[in-house]
């Protein structure tokens, strides 16, 4: 049996005629010889439409009801395919996270895959049926449904890919690939044609969107091909794979990621003794609080500061946390900053070309704006700016690095 899973995003299942769209595009790949198996978004702006419903009624409602509410987007758009391809004479089921085995862990609105049973699915593709799935959810041991953050009907796509030994998984979006940096805001960004596990693992973590981080993880550690194209046309997008022929010749950068969906919390005047941040970090992660960048300045008069970065979204939870601690660490104050983003440059090449990052704080100093934080890895480096300047350091950057 030659498997294929296709994932449709939001934007590509949005209306009447694009679910006719999308029905034609897998109708195709069963006439062609595969099983499919199609993981489908929620349309259009359905979850934020829901999130606002929610908010609506309490200003705090509970993680579990939030995955409840949330989780009936995709569940519309998996009954609605269904009947267009049902609709052209061919055997078609919609099975809900749950109902295809996909079992997750207990953190509501942040799930993540702990196993899949494949039974069902393959029951259902071995009687000839075409199987759509609802992406972006699966239920945890109380067979409570749980999600997998936004952009997780990408992980539900490549998780499947990889437990069905899938030829490959296309991740079908309203863009033609992955591209140099995001190309609403810089004109002359290129397209790729194929990227590495590694560098697309950085871009996604980094802040763009055309991929969930998760969905990358899974596919570089079970060798899963990734394609990433558009429903709206025929032409090949980026390939997603662990090597890119001919690294020795790649550029240095190969991409600018960014993003303002980031805030900054400081702990001041810390007391300068061993444990204190071991204390901070568990206490955040006792409320599943992802810390991205972390700093602690030189030790002055026995004491620092230690800032860190993190999502928006995690910044009251993170400050709640941080100030239940306060007094325990004997901390001055706790200081939290959301008008603040991140912007990176990307590329395998960056690990044997000395001077990149001088020439990447040259373009930022030559735009007029500070940096606050700096972090490095082997293939990137990141700095954390003022919000407002955040587009046009990203354009500066991309004509330096990657126009010229």
């Amino acid at each position: 049996m030659r498997i294929v899973v296709q994932k449709y995003g939001g934007t590509s299942v949005a209306d009447a005629s694009r679910l006719r769209n999308v029905a034609r595009r897998v109708i195709q790949a069963h006439e062609a010889g595969f099983a499919p198996v199609v993981v489908v978004s929620a349309q259009g702006d359905t979850t934020d439409i829901l999130l606002q419903k929610a908010y609506e009624i309490s200003p705090h409602p509970s993680a579990r009801e939030l995955d409840m509410l949330l989780s009936t987007g995709e569940q519309i758009s998996i009954a609605l395919l269904a009947m267009a391809i049902e609709a052209q004479g061919y055997a078609v089921i919609s099975l809900t996270g749950g109902q295809v085995g996909i079992r997750t862990d207990g953190t509501h609105t942040k799930a993540k895959i702990v196993g899949i049973d494949t039974r069902r699915i393959l029951r259902e593709l071995g009687t000839g049926r075409i199987v759509i799935v609802a992406g972006f959810q699966g239920v945890n041991q109380e067979e409570d449904i749980t999600t997998l953050g936004r952009g997780g009907s990408d992980t539900s796509a490549v998780a499947l890919a990889a437990i069905l030994a899938a030829e490959t998984c296309e991740i079908y979006t309203d863009v033609d690939g992955v591209y140099s940096a995001d190309p609403r805001i810089v004109p002359g960004a290129r397209k790729l044609t194929a990227i590495s596990y590694d560098e697309m693992l950085e871009l996604a973590s980094l802040g763009a969107r055309v991929l969930h981080l998760r969905s990358v993880e899974i596919a570089k550690k079970y060798g899963v091909p990734i394609h990433v194209r558009s429903s709206f046309s025929e032409s090949p997008g980026t390939m997603v794979v662990e090597e890119v022929k001919d690294m020795e010749n790649a550029p240095v950068v190969t991409g600018i990621a960014h993003t303002t969906d980031v805030a900054k919390v400081t702990v001041m005047g810390v007391p300068d003794r061993p444990g204190v941040a071991a204390s901070l970090f568990a206490a955040l992660a006792g409320r599943a609080v992802n810390v991205d960048m972390i700093i602690q300045s030189a030790s002055r008069a026995g004491i620092n500061d230690i800032s860190f970065t993190l999502a928006k979204a995690d910044m009251e939870a993170a400050v709640e946390a941080a100030r239940e601690l306060e007094q325990q660490l004997g901390a001055e104050g706790v200081v939290a900053e959301s008008g603040v983003g991140k912007v990176s440059i990307v590329g395998a090449g960056m690990i044997s070309h000395p001077g990149v990052a001088a020439a990447m704080f040259r373009v930022i100093a030559d735009e007029g704006v500070n940096i606050q934080m700096i972090s490095t890895s082997d293939i990137s480096i990141s700095c954390v700016i003022e919000a407002p300047f955040v587009e046009k350091v990203v354009r500066a950057l991309h004509k330096v690095f990657i126009e010229t």
